[in-house]
Protein backbone atom coordinates (compact mmCIF):
# COMPACT_ATOMS: atom_id res chain seq x y z
CA UNK A 1 0.00 0.00 0.00
CA UNK A 2 2.86 2.37 0.85
CA UNK A 3 4.43 1.72 -2.54
CA UNK A 4 1.21 2.62 -4.34
CA UNK A 5 0.86 5.86 -2.35
CA UNK A 6 4.51 6.73 -3.00
CA UNK A 7 4.03 6.06 -6.71
CA UNK A 8 0.97 8.31 -6.82
CA UNK A 9 2.85 11.02 -4.92
CA UNK A 10 5.75 10.89 -7.42
CA UNK A 11 3.32 10.88 -10.34
CA UNK A 12 1.52 13.94 -8.98
CA UNK A 13 4.81 15.79 -8.39
CA UNK A 14 6.12 15.08 -11.87
CA UNK A 15 2.78 16.10 -13.34
CA UNK A 16 2.89 19.46 -11.58
CA UNK A 17 6.51 20.11 -12.46
CA UNK A 18 5.77 19.99 -16.17
CA UNK A 19 2.66 22.15 -15.90
CA UNK A 20 2.65 25.29 -17.97
CA UNK A 21 2.23 28.68 -16.38
CA UNK A 22 -0.02 29.91 -19.19
CA UNK A 23 -3.44 30.73 -17.83
CA UNK A 24 -6.59 29.79 -19.74
CA UNK A 25 -7.46 33.42 -20.45
CA UNK A 26 -4.09 33.85 -22.24
CA UNK A 27 -4.59 31.01 -24.75
CA UNK A 28 -5.35 32.13 -28.30
CA UNK A 29 -8.40 30.66 -30.02
CA UNK A 30 -6.45 29.83 -33.19
CA UNK A 31 -4.30 26.70 -32.50
CA UNK A 32 -1.71 27.63 -35.14
CA UNK A 33 -1.21 31.11 -33.66
CA UNK A 34 -1.12 29.64 -30.15
CA UNK A 35 1.61 27.19 -31.23
CA UNK A 36 3.63 30.10 -32.65
CA UNK A 37 3.15 32.08 -29.45
CA UNK A 38 4.32 29.12 -27.35
CA UNK A 39 7.37 28.67 -29.58
CA UNK A 40 8.34 32.35 -29.32
CA UNK A 41 7.65 32.43 -25.56
CA UNK A 42 9.96 29.44 -25.00
CA UNK A 43 12.84 31.44 -26.50
CA UNK A 44 12.35 34.42 -24.15
CA UNK A 45 13.78 34.64 -20.64
CA UNK A 46 11.68 35.61 -17.65
CA UNK A 47 13.37 38.68 -16.19
CA UNK A 48 12.28 37.70 -12.68
CA UNK A 49 13.17 33.98 -12.72
CA UNK A 50 16.08 34.37 -15.16
CA UNK A 51 16.48 30.65 -15.90
CA UNK A 52 12.96 30.01 -17.07
CA UNK A 53 11.20 30.90 -20.26
CA UNK A 54 8.23 33.21 -19.98
CA UNK A 55 6.10 30.26 -21.09
CA UNK A 56 7.07 28.30 -17.95
CA UNK A 57 7.22 31.17 -15.46
CA UNK A 58 4.35 32.15 -13.23
CA UNK A 59 5.76 35.63 -12.50
CA UNK A 60 3.52 38.61 -13.26
CA UNK A 61 6.08 40.09 -15.66
CA UNK A 62 6.21 36.79 -17.56
CA UNK A 63 2.42 36.89 -17.88
CA UNK A 64 2.61 40.43 -19.25
CA UNK A 65 5.25 39.37 -21.77
CA UNK A 66 3.22 36.31 -22.82
CA UNK A 67 0.22 38.56 -23.44
CA UNK A 68 2.40 41.00 -25.39
CA UNK A 69 3.75 38.17 -27.55
CA UNK A 70 0.24 36.91 -28.25
CA UNK A 71 -1.03 40.42 -29.07
CA UNK A 72 1.81 41.03 -31.54
CA UNK A 73 1.30 37.63 -33.19
CA UNK A 74 -2.45 38.30 -33.43
CA UNK A 75 -1.60 41.67 -35.02
CA UNK A 76 0.30 39.84 -37.78
CA UNK A 77 3.95 40.13 -36.67
CA UNK A 78 6.29 37.31 -37.63
CA UNK A 79 8.16 35.38 -34.92
CA UNK A 80 11.35 37.29 -35.74
CA UNK A 81 9.55 40.63 -35.51
CA UNK A 82 8.15 39.75 -32.08
CA UNK A 83 11.57 38.66 -30.82
CA UNK A 84 13.29 41.72 -32.29
CA UNK A 85 10.67 43.97 -30.66
CA UNK A 86 11.32 42.44 -27.24
CA UNK A 87 15.11 42.55 -27.73
CA UNK A 88 14.91 46.23 -28.65
CA UNK A 89 12.87 46.84 -25.52
CA UNK A 90 14.70 44.63 -22.98
CA UNK A 91 18.08 43.95 -24.58
CA UNK A 92 19.78 40.68 -25.56
CA UNK A 93 19.33 39.36 -22.02
CA UNK A 94 15.69 38.60 -22.79
CA UNK A 95 16.81 35.76 -25.09
CA UNK A 96 17.35 32.38 -23.43
CA UNK A 97 19.69 31.41 -26.27
CA UNK A 98 21.82 34.42 -27.26
CA UNK A 99 22.38 35.13 -30.94
CA UNK A 100 25.69 34.21 -32.54
CA UNK A 101 27.10 37.68 -33.21
CA UNK A 102 30.54 39.30 -32.83
CA UNK A 103 29.58 40.75 -29.43
CA UNK A 104 28.51 37.30 -28.15
CA UNK A 105 31.41 35.41 -29.74
CA UNK A 106 33.23 34.95 -26.42
CA UNK A 107 30.05 33.65 -24.81
CA UNK A 108 29.71 30.97 -27.49
CA UNK A 109 33.39 30.06 -27.82
CA UNK A 110 34.50 30.12 -24.18
CA UNK A 111 32.97 26.76 -23.09
CA UNK A 112 34.55 24.73 -25.94
CA UNK A 113 37.87 26.55 -25.45
CA UNK A 114 37.84 25.75 -21.73
CA UNK A 115 37.10 22.08 -22.50
CA UNK A 116 39.87 21.94 -25.08
CA UNK A 117 42.31 23.65 -22.71
CA UNK A 118 41.43 21.26 -19.88
CA UNK A 119 41.83 18.27 -22.19
CA UNK A 120 45.20 19.56 -23.40
CA UNK A 121 46.35 20.09 -19.81
CA UNK A 122 45.32 16.54 -18.85
CA UNK A 123 47.02 15.12 -21.94
CA UNK A 124 50.26 17.05 -21.23
CA UNK A 125 50.21 15.97 -17.58
CA UNK A 126 49.72 12.32 -18.56
CA UNK A 127 52.58 12.52 -21.09
CA UNK A 128 54.86 14.13 -18.51
CA UNK A 129 54.05 11.45 -15.92
CA UNK A 130 54.61 8.63 -18.43
CA UNK A 131 57.95 10.13 -19.52
CA UNK A 132 59.02 10.54 -15.89
CA UNK A 133 58.12 6.96 -14.98
CA UNK A 134 59.63 5.50 -18.11
CA UNK A 135 62.84 7.51 -17.78
CA UNK A 136 63.79 6.18 -14.35
CA UNK A 137 65.84 2.98 -14.20
CA UNK A 138 64.87 0.36 -11.65
CA UNK A 139 67.78 -0.06 -9.24
CA UNK A 140 68.05 -3.51 -7.61
CA UNK A 141 68.21 -3.76 -3.80
CA UNK A 142 71.56 -4.08 -2.09
CA UNK A 143 72.34 -7.13 0.06
CA UNK A 144 71.69 -5.12 3.27
CA UNK A 145 68.35 -3.87 1.95
CA UNK A 146 67.31 -7.38 0.94
CA UNK A 147 68.22 -8.75 4.36
CA UNK A 148 66.29 -5.99 6.11
CA UNK A 149 63.28 -6.51 3.83
CA UNK A 150 63.34 -10.25 4.50
CA UNK A 151 63.49 -9.56 8.24
CA UNK A 152 60.57 -7.12 8.03
CA UNK A 153 58.49 -9.61 6.13
CA UNK A 154 59.23 -12.34 8.68
CA UNK A 155 58.59 -9.95 11.62
CA UNK A 156 62.20 -10.15 12.75
CA UNK A 157 63.69 -6.71 12.82
CA UNK A 158 67.49 -6.86 13.05
CA UNK A 159 69.28 -4.55 15.41
CA UNK A 160 71.03 -1.70 13.63
CA UNK A 161 74.77 -2.19 13.42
Amino acid sequence: MKQILFGLFVLILTGFSSARAVLPDEVMSNPALEARAEHVSRELRCMVCQNESIEDSSAELARDLRLLVRRRIAAGDTDAQVINFLVSRYGEFVLLKPRFEPKTLLLWLLPPLVLLGGGAALWANARRRCAKQGGEAIVPLTADEEARLGALLSDEVPKPS
